[in-house]
C-alpha cells in the first residue's frame, strides 16, 4: 500500500489558501480516482483505492498544519508503513508558482508542517512533492501570504500543475518512485 499524505489546515476558512495546496492536490486525485474522503478513528480523514494491483490511501490530518505529524506516526504505526511508501504533498514559498519538484527525503525547508512530520517520524526520509507558491508577496508577511486565498485564474493554473504531478504520482502508487523518475524526464522531477 502507498499512502499520499497531503499538508494543510481543517475547515472550510482555510480551503483556498495557497498553505492548503496539499489538501487541494488531494481532492483533486481523490476526483480524478472517483474516491471519497471520510472520517477515521485517528487525527485524519482518509480515502481509499487501487491503482493497477497497488492500494492507495490519500491522507488529511485533521490538526493544524504545524501538528501534520501526529496524523503522520499514526499511519505509520496502524499499517506498519515503511516510509519510501509515503509521499508528503506540501506547499513551498522557494518554488516559482505552479511549478512542481519531487524529492526523495531533504529537509523541512522552512515549513512547519515538514518540520512536524521529521519530528514525529524520527526521519527525513520520505518522499514529497513540492507545489511552488512564491514568490512571496513582499506587501504581506509570510503568515499572512501562505493564508491568503488564490485568485481564481491561479488556481486554475495550479490545477493544470495538479494534472501534470498527478500522472507521476499515479506511477508512484503503482509502481514506486523509481518507476516514476524512470518515466518521467519532465524537468520539474528531481531526485534527491
Amino acid at each position: 500500500m502507498r499512502v499520499i499524505f497531503g499538508i494543510g489546515n481543517p475547515g472550510s476558512k482555510y480551503s483556498r489558501t495557497r498553505h492548503n495546496v496539499g489538501f487541494m492536490f488531494l481532492d483533486y486525485l481523490a476526483a480524478r480516482n472517483s474516491v471519497l474522503f471520510r472520517p477515521s478513528n485517528f487525527d485524519y480523514h482518509f480515502a481509499s483505492g487501487k491503482i493497477g494491483d497497488e492500494e492507495f490511501l490519500l491522507v488529511k490530518p485533521t490538526t493544524f498544519v504545524n501538528n501534520s505529524g501526529l496524523a503522520a506516526i499514526q499511519l505509520v504505526e496502524k499499517y506498519n508503513l515503511n516510509l519510501d511508501a509515503l509521499l508528503v504533498a506540501v506547499d513551498d514559498v522557494n518554488i516559482g508558482f505552479s511549478k512542481f519538484r519531487i524529492r526523495v527525503a531533504g529537509g523541512d525547508g522552512g515549513h512547519n508542517g515538514l518540520k512536524s512530520l521529521i519530528y514525529h517520524l524520527n526521519s527525513d526520509q520520505f518522499i514529497r512533492v513540492r507545489f511552488g507558491i512564491g514568490p512571496v508577496d513582499l506587501n504581506l508577511s509570510l503568515p499572512d501570504y501562505v493564508l491568503s486565498d488564490f485568485l481564481v485564474e491561479q488556481q486554475i493554473q495550479m490545477n493544470e500543475t495538479f494534472d501534470s504531478a498527478a500522472s507521476i504520482v499515479e506511477i508512484f502508487i503503482a509502481a514506486g518512485i523509481k518507476a516514476a523518475f524512470d518515466k518521467n524526464s519532465n524537468s520539474n522531477t528531481l531526485p534527491n
